[in-house]
């Protein structure tokens, strides 16, 4: 157990090439050795300096796995480790996309008290399912490029994966107020 793992990326915490791609059966692996060897009930007997580097070392394990397996997560940190600044109070995107978004919202309004409101929602969600798909998709391109410029552009499209998520967010909320009608 080494402190220097509290100050290493994600990645090298995984061992993990620094990528928007990885696979998520070897991520998955190695969380659950990473878990094994730092966990704290390992160190019960330990001195108090490494029973707390264990429970620091367990806590950064876990944040790094949920960052990493998450694509909107990992393309956020991505792009903080390639110095690009992520502004979450700038909201400007494309009009298309807005439009979008708008359209999208309508769909997710007409389901409330209609007829077949489970299909249209399910309908909906396999929708903004394949939008955020095509989203990670184009994450992936623009990360393998790597350019500044394709930097940028992953930049906004992980703010429109951003909108996608709170979207399936209020979806799921949805799902659960017409379960208890």
């Amino acid at each position: 157990m080494q402190s220097s793992d509290l100050t290493s990326s994600y990645f090298e915490l995984f061992a993990l090439p620094v990528s928007f791609d990885i696979d998520g059966a070897v991520l998955s692996e190695r969380y659950r050795e990473l878990q094994r060897a730092v966990h704290p009930d390992r160190f019960v007997n330990a001195a108090d300096a490494e029973r707390r580097l264990s429970m620091q070392l367990a806590t950064r394990v876990n944040e790094g796995f949920r960052t990493l397996k998450d694509p909107l997560a990992r393309a956020r940190y991505l792009l903080e480790l390639k110095g690009v600044a992520l502004d979450d109070t700038d909201t400007r995107l494309d009009g298309s996309f807005l439009m979008q978004q708008m359209e999208l919202r309508e769909r997710m309004d007409a389901v409330k008290g209609a007829a077949g409101a489970e299909q249209r929602l399910y309908k909906l969600r396999d929708d903004i399912r394949t939008l955020q798909r095509q989203l990670v998709d184009e994450l992936s391109g623009l990360f393998t490029d790597g350019s500044p410029q394709a930097l940028q552009q992953a930049r906004d499209a992980s703010r429109k994966l951003q909108f996608f998520h709170r979207l399936g967010e209020e979806l799921a909320q949805l799902d659960d107020e017409l379960a208890m009608s």
